[in-house]
């Protein structure tokens, strides 16, 4: 956050650092538990996971992309948006984002990177049809919060833990399958898979309740410190609403390639009809965040 002027939060800061310490001690456990379990080959796939992580962390902005379809673009090519990009560096005084279109008609964005200088924020065609300039620009002001405030680093090394466990569980289920536990006999095989699976599971879901808790907290950080930072919170409150709206007219099955990105995206895009994504999900509510907005806008308009 330092060296920029988007508005600080103690509570994000604070958030993000109690949740890697509470990973780090079920990585601990998990690792522990594992190979006290399956000694044999935990090994190889730690080393597997520890390097999809590397890979993760150092190459997110361009993974991302590959996986969105999105491009870089030159101001030449979008004057426009690398005009809305500009002036938001000359408010938040932060250092200029690589900028990236991705061809879709899911109206979306999205930043992406491990630092303020090796980051990328990245804007849908449909987006770019749906929003006015000013709208577009607190969806944006939006994005670079979360670059300012290093979440998108931390929510790529928190999600470290259940990759692992992911792939622990496979290379589990393959080694059983062929006959990858040695010359023990087939009962013992099938408890051994069974407590690796159990443990993968749970080391799995506490991942995914903590990233999820922290992911929901650090939009409502970002929406406040957009609309601090452009003075304007109508306006994105004004874009949550169409995105919001227009998701409802987007087809199924885009959506459902959507889906996987949520965490990243402004606004989630979510299928329509029940699933248990909606019961954890990535984002606050969206009168959660429309009532943040309001609160705001009457903050500014006392002068507070």
């Amino acid at each position: 956050m330092a060296r920029t002027r988007y508005a600080s939060d103690r509570g994000l800061t604070s958030r993000m650092l109690v949740t890697m310490f509470l990973l780090g001690l079920v990585y601990v456990a998990f690792v522990t538990a594992f190979y006290v379990i399956a000694p044999g080959w935990g090994l190889f796939a730690l080393v597997i996971a520890v390097l999809f992580l590397f890979a993760q962390y150092f190459f997110s902005d361009r993974i991302t992309l590959f996986a969105m379809h999105g491009r870089e673009v030159s101001p030449e090519e979008m004057p426009q948006l690398h005009g809305v990009v500009d002036r938001i560096c000359a408010m938040s005084d932060a250092p200029k984002p690589k900028v990236a279109v991705a061809d879709t008609d899911v109206p979306n964005a999205f930043a992406t990177g491990r630092n303020q200088r090796k980051s990328v924020v990245c804007v849908t065609t449909g987006l770019l049809r749906r929003l006015d300039p000013v709208e577009l620009e607190g969806v944006l002001a939006h994005e670079m919060a979360h670059i300012a405030h290093r979440d998108v680093a931390v929510m790529t090394i928190a999600s470290f833990l259940g990759v692992c466990a992911g792939l622990i569980t496979r290379f589990g289920l393959e080694a059983g399958l062929w006959g990858g536990f040695g010359r023990r006999n087939d009962q013992n095989t099938g408890l051994v898979l069974l407590a690796v699976v159990a443990v993968s599971a749970i080391a799995y879901a506490i991942s995914f309740l903590l990233t999820r808790a922290l992911s929901r907290y650090r939009e409502l950080s970002a929406d406040r410190a957009a609309a601090l930072l452009t003075g304007r919170p109508s306006a994105l409150a004004g874009a949550l609403t169409k995105i919001s709206g227009e998701m409802a007219r987007i087809p199924t099955k885009d959506l459902r390639a959507a889906e996987p990105f949520n965490a990243f995206f402004f606004a989630p895009a979510l299928t329509r009809g029940f699933s248990i994504s909606s019961l954890f999900s990535t984002h606050p509510s969206l009168e959660r965040r429309l009532a943040q907005l309001q609160e705001i806008s009457g903050q500014l308009s006392r002068g507070v």
